[in-house]
Protein backbone atom coordinates (compact mmCIF):
# COMPACT_ATOMS: atom_id res chain seq x y z
CA UNK A 1 0.00 0.00 0.00
CA UNK A 2 1.23 3.42 -1.05
CA UNK A 3 2.34 5.51 1.83
CA UNK A 4 3.41 9.32 2.22
CA UNK A 5 6.59 9.56 4.21
CA UNK A 6 7.83 12.63 5.99
CA UNK A 7 11.61 13.65 6.47
CA UNK A 8 10.41 14.76 9.77
CA UNK A 9 13.28 16.47 11.32
CA UNK A 10 12.20 20.42 11.46
CA UNK A 11 9.39 20.03 8.20
CA UNK A 12 6.39 22.61 8.54
CA UNK A 13 4.48 20.91 6.36
CA UNK A 14 3.19 17.81 8.78
CA UNK A 15 -0.06 18.42 10.25
CA UNK A 16 -0.42 19.95 6.07
CA UNK A 17 0.09 16.13 5.42
CA UNK A 18 -1.84 14.70 8.06
CA UNK A 19 -4.74 16.60 7.32
CA UNK A 20 -4.61 15.86 3.38
CA UNK A 21 -3.93 12.62 3.74
CA UNK A 22 -6.78 11.94 5.74
CA UNK A 23 -8.55 13.63 3.16
CA UNK A 24 -7.49 10.81 0.45
CA UNK A 25 -7.49 8.17 3.00
CA UNK A 26 -3.48 7.60 2.77
CA UNK A 27 -1.05 6.32 5.18
CA UNK A 28 1.81 8.76 6.53
CA UNK A 29 4.63 7.99 8.35
CA UNK A 30 7.15 10.35 9.92
CA UNK A 31 10.85 9.38 10.25
CA UNK A 32 13.00 11.67 12.33
CA UNK A 33 15.29 11.78 15.39
CA UNK A 34 14.82 11.13 19.21
CA UNK A 35 15.93 14.52 19.68
CA UNK A 36 11.94 15.31 18.24
CA UNK A 37 10.53 12.98 20.10
CA UNK A 38 6.53 14.02 21.29
CA UNK A 39 4.06 12.73 23.00
CA UNK A 40 1.33 14.79 21.37
CA UNK A 41 -1.35 12.71 20.30
CA UNK A 42 -1.04 11.95 16.41
CA UNK A 43 -4.23 10.52 14.31
CA UNK A 44 -4.34 7.01 13.70
CA UNK A 45 -3.30 6.74 10.02
CA UNK A 46 -0.08 8.05 11.20
CA UNK A 47 2.90 6.41 12.16
CA UNK A 48 6.06 7.81 13.64
CA UNK A 49 9.51 6.03 13.31
CA UNK A 50 12.40 7.56 15.66
CA UNK A 51 15.98 6.96 14.57
CA UNK A 52 18.99 8.10 16.74
CA UNK A 53 20.65 11.33 16.57
CA UNK A 54 22.95 12.04 13.68
CA UNK A 55 23.63 13.81 10.67
CA UNK A 56 22.04 11.36 8.18
CA UNK A 57 20.18 8.47 10.81
CA UNK A 58 16.65 10.02 9.35
CA UNK A 59 17.53 9.73 5.85
CA UNK A 60 19.34 6.06 6.09
CA UNK A 61 16.01 5.17 7.55
CA UNK A 62 14.29 6.24 4.62
CA UNK A 63 16.13 4.88 2.15
CA UNK A 64 15.16 1.57 3.75
CA UNK A 65 11.68 2.13 4.43
CA UNK A 66 10.59 4.03 0.72
CA UNK A 67 8.87 1.87 -1.66
CA UNK A 68 8.00 2.37 -5.15
CA UNK A 69 4.90 4.55 -5.25
CA UNK A 70 5.26 6.21 -2.07
CA UNK A 71 5.47 9.63 -1.84
CA UNK A 72 8.27 11.35 0.00
CA UNK A 73 8.17 14.90 1.77
CA UNK A 74 11.70 16.35 2.11
CA UNK A 75 13.73 19.92 1.87
CA UNK A 76 16.77 17.43 0.91
CA UNK A 77 17.88 17.01 -2.35
CA UNK A 78 20.36 14.51 -1.02
CA UNK A 79 17.96 12.27 -0.37
CA UNK A 80 15.35 13.06 -2.73
CA UNK A 81 18.46 11.99 -5.20
CA UNK A 82 18.56 8.73 -3.16
CA UNK A 83 14.76 7.86 -2.94
CA UNK A 84 14.14 8.85 -7.15
CA UNK A 85 15.90 5.50 -8.58
CA UNK A 86 13.26 3.67 -6.05
CA UNK A 87 10.59 4.61 -7.97
CA UNK A 88 9.53 7.23 -5.67
CA UNK A 89 7.93 10.33 -6.18
CA UNK A 90 9.59 13.14 -3.97
CA UNK A 91 7.95 16.63 -3.33
CA UNK A 92 9.85 19.49 -1.57
CA UNK A 93 7.68 21.93 1.30
CA UNK A 94 7.77 24.89 -0.93
CA UNK A 95 5.70 22.45 -3.62
CA UNK A 96 7.91 21.75 -5.64
CA UNK A 97 8.90 18.31 -7.21
CA UNK A 98 12.18 16.54 -7.64
CA UNK A 99 12.73 14.37 -10.83
CA UNK A 100 15.25 12.57 -12.31
CA UNK A 101 15.19 15.93 -14.78
CA UNK A 102 16.03 18.08 -12.31
CA UNK A 103 18.14 16.57 -9.59
CA UNK A 104 21.24 16.76 -11.23
CA UNK A 105 20.82 20.93 -11.64
CA UNK A 106 19.61 20.85 -7.73
CA UNK A 107 22.80 18.52 -6.74
CA UNK A 108 25.08 20.71 -8.44
CA UNK A 109 24.09 24.44 -7.21
CA UNK A 110 24.27 22.88 -3.71
CA UNK A 111 27.53 21.90 -4.53
CA UNK A 112 28.51 25.09 -5.41
CA UNK A 113 26.35 27.09 -2.60
CA UNK A 114 28.95 24.52 -0.18
CA UNK A 115 31.89 25.40 -1.58
CA UNK A 116 31.14 29.10 -1.66
CA UNK A 117 30.89 29.02 2.11
CA UNK A 118 33.98 27.25 2.62
CA UNK A 119 35.60 29.92 0.92
CA UNK A 120 34.30 31.80 3.51
CA UNK A 121 31.68 34.07 1.29
CA UNK A 122 28.03 34.25 2.66
CA UNK A 123 24.85 32.82 0.53
CA UNK A 124 21.54 33.69 1.66
CA UNK A 125 19.88 31.02 3.46
CA UNK A 126 16.49 29.99 3.70
CA UNK A 127 13.42 32.33 3.36
CA UNK A 128 11.03 32.19 6.52
CA UNK A 129 8.22 29.84 5.71
CA UNK A 130 5.05 31.49 4.55
CA UNK A 131 1.18 30.77 4.19
CA UNK A 132 2.00 30.95 0.76
CA UNK A 133 4.62 28.39 0.87
CA UNK A 134 2.08 25.82 2.95
CA UNK A 135 -0.84 26.74 -0.38
CA UNK A 136 1.46 26.08 -2.73
CA UNK A 137 2.58 23.01 -0.97
CA UNK A 138 -0.57 21.89 -0.08
CA UNK A 139 -2.17 22.54 -3.58
CA UNK A 140 0.70 20.31 -5.55
CA UNK A 141 0.26 17.43 -2.77
CA UNK A 142 -3.26 17.36 -3.86
CA UNK A 143 -2.19 17.59 -7.10
CA UNK A 144 -0.03 14.65 -7.16
CA UNK A 145 -1.94 12.11 -4.96
CA UNK A 146 -5.08 12.95 -7.59
CA UNK A 147 -2.53 12.07 -9.88
CA UNK A 148 -1.55 8.97 -8.42
CA UNK A 149 -4.95 7.82 -7.52
CA UNK A 150 -6.42 8.39 -10.99
CA UNK A 151 -3.69 5.88 -12.23
CA UNK A 152 -4.72 3.10 -9.73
Amino acid sequence: MRKIVIDGDGSPVKEDVFRIAEAFGEQVLVVTSVDHYSTKKIPEYVEMVYVDAGADSADFRIVQLIQAGDILVTQDYGLASLVLPKGARVLHQLGFEYTTENIDGLLANRYFGQLTRAAGKRTKGPKPFTKENHDEFQQKLIELLQEETSKV
